[in-house]
């Protein structure tokens, strides 16, 4: 049966509409999904472009109060969906992806219809067609997957957390949201922590978004409410008594020429240069020392830092292996927050700071020389943890709860898998 485009428009978009308005309960859309004719052959519906599903990307922060009332029809779409049992399960035993045709592709559409990814109108087929290509892609991006279209093990793992569970992860992080939305000022960046996403907000809207690097699970980045009152244009690098004792002490151990090496240089509590050669590395007394990595291309913080005060000394900064901002699962430091394209970010926060503009600062990282620079108007910069939420109609965000703080053992995909 061919389905013209007029109507799967209309169709999709009339459906999309009453589920958020609650003019349809979930048990309708699921008899409806269950009921409908065969469709989603290579011949009629090819033309992923007629998904009129809701766009993810938003720049609405995360911290507002309209990501708390969008988060509210969150929790009572979640709701429906769990008063009539939710979604069952996907197997997930293949790599389903654009242009298969398995059997295991039914349970897949049903699944992508109940959470309004898959628009109904694209019917219950076999083929992994362009609208389920489509619609895998948009439930990667609410996830924080990367949006490839392909049924891998996280997508799988995200897939099948049930949907009471999802209900439980939306109302506890409702309450994160209620405490603190609309209290973050007016200027502010913002470190979404299982998100590995920084905001930088001005006048209620996202004006920069960077992907992070944040703690690991042993090195955890802590809850952070500050301000932003210093950059070090090619800072040196002080490394923390945790990476002292958790790395450079089994590095020296296995290489003795390591922090030559890496231009590291150890310093006495006096404030006397340390020959390494001098120190026992077979014991711990090199935790009493200093080190202070030169300024450099090889500096764990690379071109900059960003300073506020902390309670755990944890800062943002650059950082020499840029690769590590493509990987699935960005829980890699030991606790500070690594930012991409971090020059941007500066640049937007020395605004206000006379002399300051991107060419000035370039220029400045070309010299090599360590350069504090105070920050006019210090901006706000708050850590937080938020790892469900919704930005719009239909659109629900869900991350995976790395540190274990929304109390379900499988929102932990990554110690999962």
């Amino acid at each position: 049966m061919r389905t013209s485009r007029r109507f799967f428009l209309t169709g999709a978009s009339a459906l999309a509409a009453a589920v958020v308005a609650g003019h349809a309960s979930a048990q309708d859309v699921v008899g409806d999904i269950l009921k409908s004719s065969t469709r989603g052959n290579w011949d009629d519906q090819f033309d992923a472009r007629a998904n009129n599903t809701t766009k993810v990307a938003s720049t609405l922060p995360i911290f507002s109060q309209q990501t708390v009332a969008f988060t509210e029809q969150a929790v009572a779409q979640y709701q429906n969906i769990v008063g009539q049992g939710g979604w069952e399960q996907v197997p997930a035993t293949k790599k389903l992806q654009l242009g298969v045709d398995d059997p295991d592709v039914v349970p897949l559409r049903k699944r992508l219809m109940i959470s309004g990814d898959l628009p109904q109108s694209a019917g219950i087929s076999t083929a992994f067609d362009s609208y389920v290509d489509s619609a895998v892609k948009r439930f990667q991006l609410r996830h924080g997957l990367p949006a490839d279209g392909a049924m891998g093990k996280y997508t799988y793992a995200a897939m099948n957390v049930s949907a009471q569970i999802r209900l439980g992860q939306l109302q506890t992080n409702l309450q994160r949201l209620k405490e603190k939305a609309g209290t973050l000022g007016s200027r502010y960046v913002l470190v979404d922590i299982p998100g590995a996403q920084i905001e930088a907000v001005e006048n209620d809207r996202v004006v920069l978004r960077h992907t992070a690097i944040v703690g690991k699970i042993d090195r955890q980045t802590p809850i952070v409410n500050s301000k932003i009152n210093e950059i070090i244009v090619n800072p040196y690098w002080n490394a923390p008594v945790s990476i002292v004792r958790k790395d450079i002490i089994p590095l020296m151990r296995k290489d003795p020429n390591y922090l030559k090496d890496s231009h590291i240089r150890l310093f006495a509590p006096d404030g006397s240069e340390v020959d390494p050669m001098t120190v026992d590395w077979s014991t711990d007394d090199a935790e009493k020392y200093r080190f202070r990595q030169d300024p450099g291309a090889g500096n764990a913080m690379a071109s900059v830092k960003i300073n506020f005060p902390s309670p755990d000394g944890v800062y943002m900064h650059d950082t020499p292996q840029q690769s590590l901002f493509g990987k699935l699962m960005r829980f890699d430091s030991s606790g500070c927050v690594r930012v991409q394209n971090v020059r941007d970010l500066v640049t937007w926060i020395l605004r206000d700071t006379p002399g300051w503009d991107r060419q000035h600062f370039e220029a400045t990282i070309k010299t090599g020389e360590n350069t504090p620079v105070q920050v006019v108007n210090p901006v706000p910069v708050h850590f937080l943890y938020l790892s469900a939420w919704s930005t719009g109609p239909g659109v629900v965000q869900f991350r995976d709860d790395i540190y274990g703080l929304d109390g379900n053992s499988e929102l932990q995909i990554t110690s999962a898998l």
